[in-house]
């Protein structure tokens, strides 16, 4: 692997002056997500990992639970932009989604250099993905691919990693083309991607894989990547809340955040809204945690501040959950993250129940369609649209949607309001 470190210092210089904090290249304040909207997240096997769908439904679901969202995962292994045109009537449109994301290319580029051909024919597919959401009503996020992983991809081909990044970079740029024309919003995953890879690389090494360990398939750091760039195009504000404490006169919490006691630094808090948790080694591709230094989303989406007013010293320890840390009064006055200052917290728990109901609910949706409801076609063909068959399927299709809104309910209701404490001591 020696040979590609130039081609990865190549990348980031070919990257240099990338807006970490701009993923998208359309302003996403006109799509702000609204009160019961309908999310549907598409996509291929990467999708289908059920990784980035869970963090983004994570983080919609305890980070923004005033939302009220209904969220979906439509992905499927090896699946190309026209694969997905074709079954969308069938698999998508009936569940009536009212936001959709898009992950489509890293199978359209064929796993070769990039030809005319296949810039056309995933064109051809993502436009008509496009206009039948425009059809629909449906407001977009667009992604384009993501890359390959500069180390692990094709090892034993040199440069093979440079040619097929250069296809899926082409077809990121067609996806945000016809996104523009649309007036969706693209989310260029690719480019930000390769940024965090050679900045990760960079510090921990080639066998830190951004795109995972067969140069495709992301591990937790990439699928974070992924849904920070979603969870931005989305427009989220990323103010989980804050608390403010007055060492002379008490708390008070912002909204989703009551405060149940307060004296002598010694605060007690209710939250319904919880902070995204994150977990594993600190440099560990298939942990969330090891991806943060390369990754602004505790300061761009995580944001649950402490603000320390009349501190009395020039320092305290602030301790929360097991965790004890000092800071300056400039720092407390100022204000400090605790999402990002306290990895292991009080929410860390909840937080891991609040994934499992939500994996549970995305491993049914795909069975839900890939094992029935996409077969709704070939029904119908082979009864040549029997109207007496089409209201069976119909029915079936409301069981199967009936038993999908119920996990969803379960997942919602993990987001139990936790009870927590923060202790400033002044030193």
């Amino acid at each position: 692997m020696i040979q590609k470190r130039p081609l990865l210092r190549a990348v980031a210089l070919s990257f240099a002056g990338l807006a970490l904090l701009s993923p998208s290249s359309t302003d996403a304040r006109d799509l702000l997500l609204k009160k019961g909207d309908r999310l549907a997240i598409v996509g291929d096997s990467i999708t289908e990992q059920k990784q980035y769908s869970r963090f983004i439904e994570d983080y919609l679901l305890a980070c923004t639970p005033e939302l009220g969202l209904q969220i979906f995962q439509f992905g499927w292994s090896g699946e190309r932009a026209p694969g997905f045109a074709n079954r969308m009537d069938n698999d998508l449109v009936p569940w009536k989604p009212t936001v959709v994301t898009t992950a489509f290319g890293m199978n359209d580029g064929s796993y070769r250099p990039y030809s005319d051909a296949i810039g056309k024919t995933y064109e051809d597919g993502t436009r008509r993905i496009q206009d039948r959401m425009k059809e629909l009503g449906a407001r977009m996020v667009v992604g384009g691919p993501g890359p390959v992983d500069v180390d692990s991809w094709k090892s034993g081909e040199p440069d093979a990693d440079k040619y097929y990044n250069e296809n899926l970079g082409q077809l990121s740029a067609i996806a945000g083309k016809l996104a523009k024309e649309r007036g969706f919003v693209f989310a260029d995953m690719h480019a930000l991607m390769m940024d965090v890879m050679a900045k990760a690389k960079a510090a921990n090494g080639a066998a830190y894989h951004v795109c995972g360990g067969d140069g495709v398939h992301p591990g937790a750091n990439g699928h974070l990547v992924m849904a920070y760039t979603f969870l931005k195009a989305l427009g989220v504000d990323g103010n989980i809340g804050t608390i403010s404490v007055d060492m002379k006169d008490g708390a008070t919490g912002s909204e989703g955040h009551k405060i149940l006691s307060a004296k002598a630094g010694e605060v007690e808090i209710e939250s319904s809204r919880y902070p995204f948790c994150f977990y594993g080694a600190e440099k560990d591709p298939n942990a969330t945690r090891s991806v943060l230094p390369f990754l602004p989303f505790n300061e761009e989406l995580n944001r649950y501040m402490l603000v320390v007013k009349n501190l009395g010293a020039e320092q305290a320890e602030v301790s929360w959950g097991p965790t004890s840390k000092t800071f300056t009064r400039a720092q407390l006055e100022a204000g400090i993250n605790l999402a990002a200052e306290f990895l292991d917290t009080p929410f860390s728990k909840p937080f891991q129940d609040l994934d499992r109901a939500v994996n549970t609910k995305q491993q049914f949706e795909t069975r839900m369609i890939k094992d029935t409801v996409t077969r709704f076609r070939s029904m119908r063909t082979l009864m040549k649209d029997d109207p007496e068959v089409g209201e069976l399927l119909d029915a079936l299709y409301k069981k199967l949607a009936g038993k999908q809104e119920e996990l969803q309910e379960t997942a919602r209701a993990a987001v139990k309001p936790v009870t927590h404490k923060l202790s400033i001591v002044a030193k």
